[in-house]
């Protein structure tokens, strides 16, 4: 009888785990029901499209700089990139948005191995870093005194989810007379845990993002506005309004070298500071007063 029970069991655990992995695939998007959860009806359109870059001749470029940047999700200021966990209140995090762009085909993920976006993901290979199985042993149902293995899968942790790397390009258009800013790429990092000490083992990039592809997705989701719930900004405002905060790791070397490689410590800050200084100043002196 026993080992009728076991063969009825080894089809079932199949299905499970196989259950289990399509899960993977799965990106939690928020959704939206008929019932209005505000004081007045929201007459937003509901189908948004991100509003287009001014158009920019290579002839009118006098001047670019390639910076790298780090959004440290435990500053304050960017805790409307980190929170919620979970989809609540037609809200999602920034990693759920990027994960719902890549799961409904809008976004194509491209290797970590460099930022050049040259090799491209799968949408599989994207959604399941991250992912693991782990086999325990529990007691049979029918003979405790019996341990049997049984495999237990995990999802990507979006708490471990702590940084965004930012590749932009600051230029001045000699056309329109202004210094701007052009986000190329974003990348989401992820702090790798063993899961068995729970220590720290290192931090992970898990796949580029072509910016401008992004905004298409990005556009449609509510970021929180910490100053005004009734002034609705999308995830492309808030970096079309660069709200948010953050520090270079990197800028345009003949090295192509971080930051960290030559400075630690204050130095390393100190001299994160100074990219951001260079580049106003520049502004600044191209006027006379």
């Amino acid at each position: 009888m026993r080992i009728k029970i076991a063969l009825a069991v080894v089809p079932l655990l199949s299905i499970i785990c196989s259950i289990q992995a399509q899960s993977v695939l799965d990106a939690p998007c928020p959704k939206t029901g008929n019932i209005n959860n505000n004081v007045a009806i929201k007459s937003h359109i509901k189908r948004r499209t991100p509003m287009p870059y001014p158009q920019v001749r290579e002839a009118d470029i006098m001047w670019e700089k390639w910076v790298w940047r780090t959004i440290d999700m435990r500053e304050k200021m960017n805790h409307g990139f980190y929170y919620p966990f979970e989809p609540s209140n037609n809200r999602a995090n920034l990693l759920t948005v990027i994960k719902c762009g890549i799961a409904n085909g809008l976004v194509t993920p491209y290797s970590s191995i460099d930022d050049e976006f040259l090799v491209p993901m799968t949408k599989e290979e994207a959604l399941g870093i991250g992912y693991r199985t782990d086999t325990i042993q529990v007691p049979d149902l029918y003979d405790p005194d019996i341990l049997r293995d049984t495999v237990i899968a995990s999802t990507l942790n979006p708490k471990d989810v702590l940084e965004y790397r930012l590749k932009e390009i600051w230029f001045f258009d000699r056309q329109r007379s202004v210094m701007e800013v052009r986000i190329i790429g974003i990348c989401p990092v992820r702090i790798v845990v063993d899961p068995a000490t729970g220590e720290i083992k290192g931090k992970q990039e898990m796949y580029w993002i072509y910016f401008p592809q992004l905004r298409d997705a990005m556009v449609n989701y509510k970021a929180f506005n910490r100053f005004n719930n009734t002034d609705i900004l999308s995830y492309d405002d808030i970096f079309m309004k660069r709200m948010f905060s953050s520090y270079v790791y990197k800028e345009s070397n003949p090295f192509d070298r971080k930051i960290t490689d030559y400075s630690t410590g204050m130095d390393a800050m100190i001299e994160s500071q100074r990219v951001k200084t260079d580049i106003m100043d520049f502004e600044h002196d191209l006027w006379d007063w």
